[in-house]
């Protein structure tokens, strides 16, 4: 049995009037001379003195470790024996006032533990209740017959924190190693009052909930109560992977969490909190019944990137394991797991290695008594898909019994076969699956070859028009990809579909979607010189419409969001394809009626949309190259009759406001004159760019004012005004690439046609070698060029009989 108050009141500040409980005093034959305690187990020496026999025995030791004969430690005088004779009267008589007193003590706490007695009374009585568990755990059976335990509860509720961390602690002190204190902690709403405190902001009372939770957790009946507590897992995993909290109290929620995961309705909360772990353990671990019930239910999760990652690596394998069983519910277990995780590029990686592929494919392609159910096909399908279009090279990785690959002509067509023949749903996943395939330049030949060999261009098409976005939009994005490959005969096919391709890029919706995008994308990936097709987008009013939305869009009209940009490219792409008709009356008339002439050149400005500068200065350079045939050259009167009599009538008259380049009237909206559009300086600007594509562009179009049948000279007098010779020259040096190489040879050759020029140039030792190099390396017509150059500034005679000038 325990002690009486006044050992226990060196544990705080306790209220006094505790000590007057005993109903007996002290005798002090109860008291060990050595100890100055009440004694548990007297003994008796031969001279009669008495002791706690803990405390005689170690006076001994010491005695004979110091060598000493052994003596009595209150006479000094030397004994002839250390027989300890237990004093069973003495003891019987202690334990007998001992109970008198602690039934005494007992009763003032229960009097004690309210919330309407003072806060030393409460604190001095749960001060004895943790000491009498903690001097003599048997004893906690006292406590629990007493009632004590739902009084200490029921001062959690105090409003004094010192109570209620001391409430907490001594509850922890009352049920740890006692499990039927833990079952009346199971009773009522007292674990939701302890999960409570996990969230109070003083750290003292989080520290002292959470022990006792651990303590609590170490029952599984508790375990089920703690987890049933709404919220009570989340905070623990919060807690747990904290990075303030103390690292004790860290600690105890990660040791709490690891007893809680003894019920699998906490495992699964913990999953939910991305504490996955203990679900994984079980998936890999447990019994079949229980790997079935976890893998289900991550198939239900939404784990970030790099949860999927690290359920991936941890069992991966075991999924794919459980993908092949017989068991259809396994099957779709696995499969719906592996569906959530296949997303990310690094767990696909490690699903592939793992070996997904072949069964995957196998699923889908089995027909008969083994084949999937559809709704599961779908999933497979949409695994597939993930996997497929995280990025990795399908070219060599096996997925066949005679080692076909993804692309292998059999595959390919397998999955065109099912595309054509299953639902909606399963055809945009496997669409996506193609869209994967030919985003790669390692196995977008094959694909290409595949459906070429399959003639299944024409119902790929055919999706343009499906009712659903899904399908329309991964048939688009297929289609995109294929049109490099196979853009004529992209063109042909989508005559008759054209008309709901561009319903959708003009759709008027809240913000540009993927499909509007990709949709114009593939539009403008078409063959541009196709007069066919852009006939029938004259007819149906399409360059209009794209005129109408590009203009809204520069003005902020239209919501942005990432599809905005390549919309825009899309848009003006499509619309400079007009450029090259300019000998249709109605696509000259759309480009005077419009002044597409002056939008493209505020488009050159477009920094940072490279694709919308490219396709500005593409056009631009079509609409310069009609200008000579559409400036309106002036009409000088014939000589009168008197002319010959009289020659000073005969000089003909000075025709002011001409385009010095054009020698006519011209005008940006008329003529798509660059001079009068104020274009060559922002073409000149665009060939510091560092995007080979918009400096080519832009280059062209200012070579349409040293082209045959303009003023040369002038041309070249404007772009030395404009400051474009420098950079036209730095081109050459560069040598960035060789169609741009060509074109500025080709341009380089103009300006030397100025004697000043070339006079300078002679003198350029890197503008000389650039030439030379261009002389005996370029292709046939820039060695014609390169010499002619060369000529200009006397490096090769011009008798010279290599080429033909």
């Amino acid at each position: 049995m325990a002690g009486n108050w006044d050992s226990i009141s060196e544990q705080g500040d306790e209220s006094h009037h505790f000590d007057k409980l005993h109903i007996e005093p002290i005798y002090d034959a109860f008291i060990c001379p050595l100890t100055k305690q009440v004694m548990r187990n007297p003994v008796t020496l031969e001279n009669g003195q008495t002791f706690e026999r803990e405390a005689i025995e170690k006076w001994f030791r010491e005695c004979r470790e110091s060598g000493k004969r052994p003596v009595c430690p209150l006479t000094l005088r030397e004994l002839k024996s250390t027989e300890l004779n237990p004093s069973i009267a003495l003891r019987n008589t202690i334990e007998e006032w001992n109970a008198r007193n602690e039934a005494a003590q007992i009763d003032m706490a229960r009097k004690s533990l309210s919330l309407a007695s003072p806060e030393n009374d409460v604190t001095q009585a749960l001060g004895f209740v943790q000491h009498l568990c903690q001097k003599n755990p048997s004893d906690k059976h006292v406590i629990r017959n007493a009632g004590l335990i739902p009084m200490i509860v029921d001062v959690l509720k105090s409003s004094s924190r010192r109570v209620r961390r001391k409430a907490l602690e001594t509850l922890r002190s009352v049920v740890e190693d006692d499990s039927d204190n833990k079952e009346i902690m199971a009773e009522g709403d007292t674990v939701r009052t302890v999960v409570k405190f996990l969230s109070h902001e003083q750290s003292e009372e989080r520290e002292e909930a959470v022990s006792l939770l651990y303590e609590l957790s170490k029952s599984e009946k508790l375990c089920e109560k703690i987890g049933s507590v709404n919220g009570a897992v989340l905070i623990l995993v919060g807690m747990a992977s904290s990075n303030s909290e103390d690292v004790l109290t860290v600690e105890k929620a990660d040791f709490t969490l690891d007893n809680l995961a003894q019920c699998e309705n906490n495992v699964r909360q913990m999953a939910e909190c991305g504490r996955l772990q203990p679900l994984l353990t079980l998936l890999l671990e447990g019994s079949p019944e229980t790997k079935l019930s976890m893998a289900s239910f991550l198939g239900e999760l939404v784990p970030n990137n790099e949860v999927k990652l690290f359920v991936a690596r941890t069992v991966g394998f075991s999924l794919i394991n459980l993908m092949k069983s017989s068991a259809i519910e396994s099957r779709e277990a696995s499969l719906k797991a592996l569906n959530q995780i296949s997303s990310d590029e690094a767990s696909s990686k490690v699903l592939i290695e793992a070996g997904i592929l072949p069964p995957l494919v196998k699923d889908l392609f089995t027909v008969g008594a083994k084949q999937l159910p559809m709704r599961l096909k779908e999933v497979s399908a949409t695994i597939l898909s993930n996997i497929v279009n995280s990025g990795h090279d399908f070219d060599y990785i096996p997925v066949g019994p005679d080692h076909q690959t993804l692309v292998s002509e059999e595959i390919i067509h397998n999955l065109l076969h099912l595309i054509s023949n299953t639902g909606p749903t399963i055809g945009s996943k496997l669409l996506q699956v193609l869209v994967g395939l030919t985003n790669s330049s390692s196995t977008v030949i094959s694909v290409v070859s595949a459906i070429k060999s399959s003639g299944a261009i024409n119902s790929t098409v055919q999706f343009i028009e499906a009712p659903q976005s899904d399908l329309r939009l991964a048939s688009i994005k297929l289609l995109q990809n294929l049109s490099p490959h196979m853009d004529q005969e992209l063109a042909d096919c989508l005559r008759a579909p054209l008309s709901g391709l561009i319903r959708v890029i003009t759709e008027n919706v809240g913000m540009v979607t993927e499909e509007q995008a990709a949709a114009v994308g593939l539009l403008a990936d078409l063959p541009e010189r196709d007069s066919g097709l852009t006939r029938q987008m004259l007819d149906e009013g399409v360059f209009e419409m794209f005129v109408s939305r590009i203009v809204k869009i520069r003005q902020g009209g239209a919501r942005g969001g990432r599809f905005m940009t390549p919309y825009l490219e899309g848009l003006v792409k499509v619309l400079s394809r007009i450029t090259f008709a300019l000998t249709d009356e109605g696509a000259r008339a759309i480009c005077h009626s419009h002044n597409l002439a002056s939008l493209f050149v505020e488009l050159l400005q477009a920094n940072g949309l490279d694709n919308v500068q490219t396709a500005s200065a593409m056009a631009l350079e079509n609409l310069s190259q009609e200008s000579k045939n559409l400036t309106k050259l002036p009409e000088h009167p014939s000589p009168g009759v008197c002319a010959p009599f009289f020659p000073c009538l005969s000089k003909p008259q000075i025709v002011t406001g001409l385009c010095k380049i054009h020698r006519g009237k011209c005008s940006l909206r008329e003529t798509f004159c660059l001079l009068e559009g104020n274009a060559v300086d922002k073409l000149v600007a665009l060939l510091d760019h560092n995007n080979d594509k918009v400096v080519e562009a832009s280059l062209a179009a200012i070579s349409t004012l040293l082209d045959d049948g303009v003023d040369i000279n002038e041309g070249v007098q404007l772009l030395i005004d404009t400051e474009g010779i420098k950079p036209i020259l730095d081109l050459l040096l560069e040598k960035r690439t060789e169609s741009l190489i060509r074109r500025a040879v080709w341009a380089v050759e103009r300006l030397l046609r100025n004697e000043e020029i070339a006079y300078e140039v002679s003198g350029d030792p890197t503008v000389v070698t650039a030439l030379v190099d261009a002389f005996q390396n370029g292709d046939y017509r820039s060695r014609q060029i390169a010499e002619r150059a060369l000529q200009h500034v006397d490096r090769i005679p011009r008798f010279s009989g290599i080429f033909p000038i």
